[in-house]
């Protein structure tokens, strides 16, 4: 009888072990996400809808999109996904982080084309704008309110202005 339940006891402490697993979720802050009207909430919401498993939630005041997702590989691809639709943030994880895919490379130029950035009212196109101005050496951009794409001009660092719009909330690349 003492076997028996010993038995039973070390069966349910294994299926208690195996269901703690598949509980275990990843949650990733993603701070200092450029979020300035219900749109930009919304944009955020239907990137991350088809990824299986997925959820998000955004906190406008504190610009933090959190993320919850099963598994590491997941909450990668949710990240991955943010990024492709302009978005960006800092995790605080060297392991499940926004990518750098900007092209950008250091060193003084004269004009970029940057595409990417979440731009999708005037709010957007007034926080580009103001990040564009602080760079050191920019003289001119050409952004617009819904615009794809805009120009940068000046004598300036590419990687900083990259670096400044990230910042900002804002994931872009440089068109060559």
């Amino acid at each position: 009888m003492r076997l028996l339940r010993t038995t039973l006891l070390l069966g349910l402490c294994l299926v208690l072990a195996g269901a703690a697993r598949a509980w275990a979720e990843t949650k990733v802050e993603l701070k200092s996400v450029h979020l300035c009207c219900p749109a930009c909430v919304r944009t955020v919401a239907a990137t991350v809808k088809d990824i299986e498993g997925a959820q998000v939630k955004c906190d406008v005041k504190k610009k933090i999109v959190t993320l919850t997702a099963p598994d590491d590989k997941t909450a990668q691809k949710a990240l991955d996904a943010l990024a492709a639709a302009g978005f960006h943030g800092e995790t605080g994880n060297d392991e499940l982080k926004m990518k750098d895919d900007s092209g950008a490379t250091e060193g003084k130029v004269k004009s970029v084309t940057v595409s990417g950035a979440h731009n999708c009212c005037g709010a957007c196109c007034k926080a580009i704008k103001a990040t564009v101005k602080k760079v050191d050496g920019v003289t001119g951009d050409t952004a617009k309110p819904k615009g794809e794409s805009f120009e940068v001009t000046g004598d300036f660092d590419a990687a900083e202005l990259v670096k400044a719009l990230n910042a900002a909330g804002f994931h872009v690349k440089l068109v060559k």
